[in-house]
């Protein structure tokens, strides 16, 4: 029978989670040969590689998953002793990705960010960005926020109220002129892309310019390109601009605090995952635009 060393699970989940050897290797404070040497040791003890070495690092097999979330639900084991031997049983400690868009990377979530880390000083918590669902099979994230009409079959989660849409222009361009600003990329999909093809069906030459961001999209509407269909979090926060009409009816788009199906939730994870769920909740206005009156 192996005796597990959390030393030895330590470097391993250290290379992990930095993808090379040197990252580790600062991340842990030792040299970069005592990480190549944990890990061989690792690897040897239990009879089968973790890691792909590559060009450009280490790749976590496909198959070698699971170690990682053994891995982190042991961290989660010693920190809680460490925390209840300290008095400290509510705190939380630990590495937690979150996933969102830009919008809510830039507008909403690093408040939360803030407020935990404030009050859990040993949590971690990396925010990444994308408008595309992040790789929950290879270990991209743990908890993504996400507003979407449908889900991917390989996720689960709860919903946490609605974001709302407004047009947004400046006000010396608030003309019936005005042209539109059009929606690309993976916005191109979204709820506020169909409004505005509706609303725009038929008329020639009707985009100055397009993005496929809504901060961009923000950015290009302060410039006096166009008027934008915005999230209400981002156009009511920008002083360059005016909404031009309310919350957008069949624009809005539910909010989804989401894990994959396959995620092993820790105590840590479910505890960040229900203040995340509170915390957008209390947000619900804001984000629905339906705080501010028309």
């Amino acid at each position: 029978m192996h005796r597990y060393s959390w030393d030895d699970l330590k470097f391993v989940l250290a290379v992990a989670d930095t993808g090379t050897i040197s990252a580790a290797a600062r991340l842990l404070g030792v040299n970069h040969a005592t990480v190549l040497r944990r890990i061989a040791n690792f690897e040897e003890e239990h009879g089968a590689p973790v890691f792909e070495r590559q060009s450009h690092g280490y790749s976590l097999l496909e198959d070698k998953a699971g170690v990682i979330e053994a891995a982190r639900e042991a961290q989660e084991a010693i920190f809680s002793v460490a925390q209840r031997m300290q008095g400290r049983a509510d705190a939380i400690s630990g590495v937690v990705r979150l996933s969102s868009t830009d919008t809510f990377c830039q507008a909403v979530l690093p408040e939360f960010v803030k407020l935990m880390t404030e009050v859990n000083p040993e949590l971690e918590i990396e925010l990444l960005c994308s408008n595309d669902y992040a790789d929950f099979a290879r270990l991209e994230a743990d908890i993504a926020v996400r507003p979407a009409l449908k889900l991917p079959e390989v996720l689960r989660g709860e919903a946490v109220g609605f974001l709302g849409f407004g047009v947004y222009v400046r006000p010396d361009m608030a003309t019936e002129e005005t042209r539109w600003l059009g929606l690309q990329g993976a916005l191109k999909r979204s709820a506020a892309a169909r409004w505005l093809e509706e609303e725009t069906a038929g008329r020639p030459n009707v985009f100055g310019a397009q993005a496929d961001s809504f901060l961009v999209l923000r950015a290009l509407a302060l410039q006096g390109l166009g008027q934008a269909v915005l999230p209400c979090c981002l156009g009511d926060e920008a002083s360059g601009l005016v909404r031009q009409t309310g919350p957008l009816e069949g624009a809005r788009v539910p909010i989804w605090v989401l894990t994959h199906k396959d995620r092993r939730m820790t105590p840590r994870l479910r505890e960040v995952q229900r203040r995340l769920c509170a915390f957008l909740r209390a947000e619900s206005l804001r984000l629905s635009g339906e705080d501010i009156a028309d």
